[in-house]
């Protein structure tokens, strides 16, 4: 096997296991059998489980965030279409934690909040790099900081719902009262200039 074809084998195993199980309960081992590889060879690829996930997590990223910044939606407004775009970003976090993650570990576990804050400085990061790319938002340097704002409030806030909330309903209804009660107001002091 060439080293391209066995890292690709790796990472499918990973997502499929993290995804049935969660990342805190497979272990290498599983991902060794499942890829059909020893356990050593994950270790020649990857320094740790959790760079496993950071590679699957930022391929899956880097493909949403094209898909969400790229895909054609006639929007109303720049104050709707900023809102969508935020709501397009927080379900992309649901996913990513509720998939690939897995709640219990994400509450309990000091070690993936630090990833997770990471991750999601990574994710602002690229969704500054696309929106500024995008030709119906403006360009100057004011603007684009009160971006960067929006986006790092709404990361806090959706972050802390998933950090507090005891069950996945109340980290659905967390997302709900967001959408409705917080970020307008963000999105207004956001584009008002």
């Amino acid at each position: 096997m060439e080293a391209d074809k066995i890292k690709d084998s790796i990472k499918r195993a990973a997502q499929e296991l993290f995804r049935k199980f969660g990342y805190h309960k497979t272990s290498v081992n599983e991902i060794a059998k499942r890829a059909k590889i020893a356990k050593a060879t994950i270790y020649k690829y990857f320094e740790s489980k959790e760079a496993v996930l950071h590679v699957l997590l930022m391929d899956y990223i880097k493909l949403s965030v094209n898909d969400l910044v790229t895909t054609n939606t006639p929007e109303l407004d720049e104050e709707t279409h900023l809102s969508n775009l935020i709501m397009k970003t927080c379900r992309l976090s649901y996913t990513i934690c509720n998939e690939f993650i897995g709640w219990d570990f994400i509450r309990e576990s000091t070690n993936s909040q630090e990833f997770l804050k990471n991750l999601s400085n990574e994710l602002e990061e690229l969704l500054m790099q696309s929106f500024t790319q995008l030709p119906n938002i403006r360009k100057h340097d004011t603007y684009q900081q009160r971006l960067r704002f929006l986006i790092k409030c709404s990361k806090s806030i959706v972050f802390s719902f998933a950090f507090t909330s005891v069950s996945d309903s109340d980290v659905r209804k967390n997302f709900v009262s967001f959408q409705k009660d917080i970020l307008p107001y963000l999105v207004k002091a956001a584009v008002t200039i």
